[in-house]
Order: structure tokens, then C-alpha cells, then sequence
């Protein structure tokens, strides 16, 4: 039970993750107007840090259990 809710909490993290990195990477990239970070070319590649962790932990929280003997 234990390691089901730990696998619950990486894919919710790594959802939240791989969604703040998406908007950093799109006001980086400038395509989201309105704020200090937009063009700016270090948020991009924060932005980018941040969904590749997102995305690692999302993969991590889905895959399934190896078996156990």
C-alpha cells in the first residue's frame, strides 16, 4: 500500500513538474506574452531542466513494479 501511494505522489509531481517546465518553456521561447521571464533564453533552458525531471518522474510513477522474490 505504501508503494502505491509512493508511485501516486511521483506521477502527481511529475505531472505539476512537466506543466510549470511547459509554460517556462513557452515564455522563454517567448510564445507566452506578460511576464519578465518572456524571451528571456534562461527560463527556456529551465523550463527545459524541469520538464525532462517532470517527465523522468511521470515515467518512474507509471511503469510498473519489478517482480520480487
Amino acid at each position: 500500500m505504501a508503494r502505491s501511494g509512493g508511485r501516486i505522489v511521483l506521477v502527481v509531481v511529475g505531472v505539476i513538474a512537466l506543466a510549470v517546465g511547459g509554460v517556462w518553456i513557452g515564455q522563454g521561447a517567448g510564445l507566452i506574452p506578460g511576464s519578465f521571464m518572456t524571451g528571456d533564453r534562461l527560463w527556456l533552458t529551465i523550463g527545459l531542466v524541469v520538464a525532462a525531471v517532470g517527465l523522468l518522474l511521470l515515467v518512474l510513477g507509471i511503469r510498473r513494479p519489478g517482480r520480487t522474490r
